[in-house]
């Protein structure tokens, strides 16, 4: 579906000769086939899409970062469309106080004492957010939440 999603904005760029989107959607097409090669598949369903969107934008932001750095607004501009563009397809993203709910609900269902049953704790909560939640923020809150405050 995300697949099928893609190709059609990527033919409706070129038609309307939008380079920037047209280009990226290119290079997003050839990631998603490099990645189902990858992994031995034909094609790749939508999580595996969604992964490799993900893979972009870190990408992406980590290019922000080293534009803004290297006092390069331009680059960085191009790189924040892009972004832009490459956030349209994932999924809504839960906030962090939804994220915190799962992960209260997720340490009581494990009977998590500490740190040691993070690992449980990050399998059950992932297996509940999927692709709605970026892995970095539910690692550090559920890190935050077995640690206890600072």
């Amino acid at each position: 579906m995300l697949e099928e999603k893609i190709l059609k904005e990527y033919q409706e760029a070129m038609k309307a000769r939008d380079t920037l989107k047209s280009t990226l959607l290119s290079s997003l097409r050839a990631e998603i086939v490099n990645a189902a090669i990858k992994e031995k598949k034909d094609k790749l369903d939508d999580n595996g899409i969604i992964a490799v969107i993900r893979k972009q934008v870190k990408q992406h932001q980590d290019s922000i970062e080293q534009f803004q750095k290297g006092a390069r607004p331009e680059l960085a501009d191009k790189e924040k469309k892009e972004l832009q563009i490459l956030e349209s397809y994932l999924p809504r993203q839960l906030s962090p106080e939804e994220i915190k709910k799962i992960i209260e609900e997720a340490v009581v269902s494990c009977a998590a004492q500490g740190p040691k049953d993070m690992g449980k704790v990050m399998k059950e909560v992932m297996a509940k957010t999927g692709a709605a939640a970026d892995p970095k923020l539910v690692s550090e809150l559920v890190k935050e939440r077995l640690l206890g405050p600072a």
